[in-house]
């Protein structure tokens, strides 16, 4: 069974999220839901069959977990239809770059800047606030 027909069950989605946080046991899992274990247990075993858990035995206890890597096929797919960026990255470094040089290029030179700001002064100091009689 593949991935999406593994997932297509709700309570299989429900079962892979909560693997997603951590191992359980069937218990565990049966507790979370309103279905028997041997339901769970069925459900698992189709998981297991789409490569998305794996069981560990641990003592006289099977734990199951995750398998990330089962996950990849969906992964894959959304990703596809993912919108791709209406401008690249590349796109949007290269107007950057050209504002910058725009700028640059339009910019007051240094000694326009110092006569504005000497103009500046002038009326600083000719503000009647400012003069004494």
């Amino acid at each position: 069974m593949d991935a999406f027909a593994a997932l297509a069950d709700p309570v299989r989605r429900d079962l892979v999220s909560r693997l997603a946080h951590g191992t359980a046991r069937v218990v565990d899992l049966a507790a979370e839901h309103a279905i028997s274990r041997p339901a769970i247990s069925r459900h698992l075993r189709v998981l297991g069959e789409a490569g998305l858990v794996e069981a560990e035995d641990i003592g006289r206890e099977r734990h199951y977990r995750l398998e990330h890597a089962g996950l990849a096929p969906v992964a894959d797919y959304l990703a596809d239809l993912a919108v791709a960026p209406r401008f690249t990255e590349t796109m949007l470094d290269g107007l950057d770059l050209e504002v910058r040089r725009t700028v640059r290029e339009h910019a007051p030179t240094s000694t326009a800047g110092t006569a504005r700001t000497a103009r500046t002064a002038d009326l600083t100091t000719q503000h009647p606030s400012q003069e004494t009689a």
